[in-house]
């Protein structure tokens, strides 16, 4: 299991200081939620903030694109230092393209899956990608509640991709937290996202320790 702690959940003004803090008491990789107010409702961050933050850490950068026109700004995303990047594949044109684009330019592919989209609309993609993304909640907006009901969608995907042979990781991202994130690993999830479930704690070591710990209990 991986820990991908979402720094929009952070305090910006100390980005670099929780940056390093979670980096130190042992997350994986850091998960970026980029959002152009056209896809979602919200904006957040753009190429520039990922250049900074690239330059503070060396933890793999995972970054899901909310946007509408991730064939132009990908590539830039991974220019200023993206390891991973997600796609919402209703964002675009080609999809299957979009995803060369992402692998072609260095980085790791990854479709984002909402919980109101079926699995089977995805399926297709699962040869061209590195990782699908689960979305145990709405994209959008922070300290969203956990939707119990994506975890059977969890298991299907891992099931499907270990039936066909595939090396693609699953994550999963919204709600998660200590108190649930052992059903979310049992469910099949390899890689977990959790933005107020760890920033909005006082001891990030001590919040990321009982995550691991609560994995396999339940």
């Amino acid at each position: 299991m991986k820990i991908a702690p979402s720094i929009l959940s952070s305090d910006f003004s100390r980005l670099k200081d929780e940056i390093q803090a979670v980096e130190s008491a042992g997350a994986d990789w850091l998960h970026v939620d980029v959002m152009d107010g056209h896809y979602v409702p919200n904006i957040t961050i753009g190429p520039v903030v990922v250049e900074s933050i690239r330059k503070v850490t060396r933890l793999p950068l995972d970054v899901h694109l909310m946007i509408t026109d991730p064939d132009k700004y990908a590539p830039e995303f991974i220019k200023a230092g993206a390891d991973w990047v997600s796609i919402h594949p209703e964002t675009c044109r080609e999809p299957g393209a979009t995803l060369k684009k992402i692998r072609d330019f260095g980085a790791k592919a990854s479709v984002a899956v909402n919980p109101d989209v079926p699995l089977e609309k995805v399926e297709a993609y699962f040869p061209d990608i590195d990782m699908i993304l689960m979305m145990t909640v709405f994209p959008g907006f922070a300290g969203q509640a956990f939707i119990e009901d994506v975890l059977p969608k969890i298991t299907a995907a891992r099931r499907q991709i270990k039936e066909n042979g595939l090396s693609v990781l699953v994550e999963a991202d919204g709600g998660i937290k200590a108190d649930n994130i052992g059903r979310v690993v049992n469910a099949g999830a390899e890689v977990i996202v959790s933005g107020s479930g760890i920033f909005k704690t006082p001891d990030y070591a001590e919040t990321i320790g009982m995550m691991r710990n609560a994995v396999g209990k339940e």
